[in-house]
């Protein structure tokens, strides 16, 4: 892909309470003890915006993952935990996962509504469409569900919310006490969905939002979530591990959006880094290697055999797993791990390698440098056209954030490649996606709607 002309990158900060790399949360600075206190979430969430970051973003899992007496597991619901962020800041924008597995379109759309009034237009929806039999064992349901159906649910579960958000008129609501009108019904509509998944009437219970609709965002690694991706994402995460791989991902989701007639630069791709900062380079890599010395090979090893649902215990570490026991993309749970595992095949990784990528950065891609050394390799990665932006996923939490805001954020503003200072608005306006018109015929004046239904007679 040729070199292009770069626009000021969008930084997301992805939260996960002792940190990205497997063993954080043994580190000494780590606050994975927090990993339930809302006053720690709080800090971390205010930190980003200070550091003028896009938005925060909390994943999830429907079920405990990995061994619970070896790595922190477990934490608060983020969409109750978004809550209590949207109060606490003023700024930033606030992205959670949901399942389109496991949630009902109601429930899902009630809540992201509410979130974004109560945070002025701030929230984006990680639309998840999970469903391994971890997940799917607390869900009544004794098989994983199928790659395929997840995805059409998720694409039926899309359209439903959307409907369901677009149920009320910006309009609606007139507010009239002279005349004992709260709202004009013209302007209200029943869904009257029936599908495949899903029978739904509506309308929702709450008021069109400040954005519409959430910042829709999604993970896409298989070509069914690039398929998704490009036909419903705003914005879209990813963890390539390379340039070329980054750069070929990027234009395969834009040229696919473009084909539904999206706009340019729609969606916007956020690959996720792991940046392990020094002073030096030297002190850089000394930092990995503290944190690698505390990984558990064994519980690395563990992990990897869940993962892939594959005892490679009994294999020699020093060798590459053969290829004939690595899973297809579609059966793994997590994107960044079919990346890893894909990159295995190529590179013919050794278990031991293999557990150290994983361990590193969770999946994402490990930079170890200076601040100019982290800044040079996202500016690289922008001026090819493989990243809008990153997703910044730092090793260890909080200081590995604060490293961050604090000295690579000014190298990126010196470059002109970050802000200087928030624009008011939505989440929405600041990724530069229009916000959806509610697409209610143009209202009558408001003379003539209070002629169509008298007042309230008088008791």
């Amino acid at each position: 892909m040729p070199a292009r002309n770069i626009r000021p990158l969008h930084l997301n900060a992805f939260l996960n309470a002792p940190g990205h790399h497997a063993a954080a949360w043994r580190h000494p600075a780590s606050a994975g003890h927090r990993l339930l206190d809302v006053d720690y979430h709080i800090d971390l969430a205010r930190t980003a915006e200070r550091g003028l970051f896009d938005a925060v973003y909390l994943a999830d899992s429907l079920a405990v993952r990995g061994r619970p007496d070896a790595t922190a597991a477990g934490g608060l619901e983020p969409l109750t935990l978004l809550t209590a962020l949207a109060t606490a800041t003023e700024h930033i924008g606030l992205v959670a996962t949901a399942s389109t597995t496991f949630y009902e379109p109601y429930i899902l759309a009630r809540t992201l509504a509410s979130l974004d009034h109560i945070s002025h237009g701030r929230v984006g929806w990680h639309i998840a469409t999970g469903g391994d039999l971890a997940e799917a064992a607390n869900f009544n349901l004794d098989e994983p569900v199928e790659h395929a159906v997840r995805y059409e649910r998720a694409a039926e579960f899309l359209d439903v919310a959307t409907q369901l958000w677009d149920s009320w008129a910006d309009d609606a609501v007139v507010h009239d006490r002279r005349n004992g009108r709260y709202a004009d019904p013209d302007r209200i509509r029943q869904v009257e969905h029936t599908g495949l998944f899903f029978k739904v009437r509506g309308p929702l219970n709450v008021q069109r939002t400040p954005q519409g609709w959430p910042l829709l965002v999604h993970t896409a690694s298989s070509a069914d979530g690039q398929e998704f991706a490009a036909r419903y994402a705003e914005v879209v995460l990813t963890a390539q591990q390379n340039l070329g791989d980054a750069a070929a991902f990027a234009l395969e989701v834009k040229s696919r959006a473009a084909a539904y007639g999206r706009e340019a630069d729609v969606p916007v791709i956020l690959p996720g880094i792991t940046p392990v900062i020094g002073s030096t380079e030297a002190e850089a890599r000394r930092r990995a290697r503290e944190l690698t010395e505390l990984q558990l090979v064994e519980t690395g090893v563990s992990q990897l055999s869940d993962l892939l649902d594959v005892d490679v215990s009994g294999l020699d570490p020093n060798r590459p797993i053969p290829a004939g026991l690595l899973p297809r993309e579609e059966e793994l749970s997590d994107h960044r791990f079919a990346l890893i595992t894909d990159l295995a095949i190529r590179e013919r990784l050794t278990v031991r390698q293999i557990v150290a990528r994983l361990g590193g950065g969770r999946g994402y891609r490990v930079v170890i440098g200076t601040p100019e050394q982290i800044a040079d390799s996202m500016q690289e990665w922008s001026r090819a056209g493989a990243a809008d932006g990153f997703t910044i996923a730092p090793p260890i939490l909080p200081g590995g954030l604060d490293d961050f805001v604090d000295q690579v954020v000014p190298v990126l503003q010196r470059r002109g490649l970050f802000r200087t200072e928030y624009d008011l608005g939505t989440l929405r306006d600041r990724f530069g996606v229009p916000r959806p018109e509610d697409h209610f015929p143009e209202a009558a004046p408001a003379a003539v709607r209070r002629a169509v239904l008298p007042p309230l007679a008088s008791v």
